[in-house]
């Protein structure tokens, strides 16, 4: 299967790993200190093909996500989950330790941050789901992430991610309603 759009990646491992799971062309920013270089191959790569951001779920990798968003905006984004991401032997966090079957399934959910929709969650809605401000918030959070694909983010950037990949109201209850029966505090 050929990956229309160019794929932006951390290294040479995460490239060699998806080019065992996909046809795909990638463009590597060589860790966090990516450069103007890079910012502005990428920008032309979103023009001509269009571009995915996938980069490893630890903090350089967000820092990566947040630098090239803000010099290429439109981009779309991949996610995995740390548990999806860590090596066999626990000793490694990246794109380069998935499996194929998952690095499949994070490019097929594929989230497009666009400007224009308008979102109406708020931070009630977090709280009434205790997404925030008690206890067993931060693995409801995860748990969100991990369910939507949205990678997992802290309590003050949940609404802000939300929004930025336009989860609207239904989709936020489906997928909580799902976490809270496994917790066994949903009420059908």
């Amino acid at each position: 299967m050929k990956v229309k759009e160019i794929i932006v990646v951390e290294g040479k491992d995460d490239t060699a790993k998806l080019k065992q799971a996909l046809d795909v062309d990638t463009i590597e920013t060589n860790g966090s200190a990516i450069n103007k270089q890079t910012l502005d191959q990428i920008a032309h790569a979103k023009q001509k093909r269009g571009v995915i951001i996938f980069t490893d779920p630890d903090y350089p990798g967000q820092r990566i996500r947040k630098i090239i968003d803000e010099h290429v905006p439109g981009c779309k984004h991949a996610f995995l989950t740390k548990e999806e991401a860590v090596a066999k032997n626990g000793k490694g966090l990246g794109i380069e330790h998935a499996s194929i079957p998952v690095i499949r399934q994070a490019l097929k959910a594929v989230y497009e941050v666009t400007e224009d929709g308008v979102n109406t969650l708020t931070r009630a809605d977090l709280l009434k789901y205790g997404l925030i401000g008690g206890q067993g918030a931060k693995e409801r959070r995860k748990q969100l992430g991990i369910s939507l694909r949205i990678g997992y983010v802290n309590g003050k950037q949940l609404l802000k991610r939300l929004q930025m990949f336009h989860i609207d109201q239904n989709e936020l209850k489906q997928a909580m309603e799902q976490i809270l029966q496994e917790e066994g505090k949903w009420q059908t």
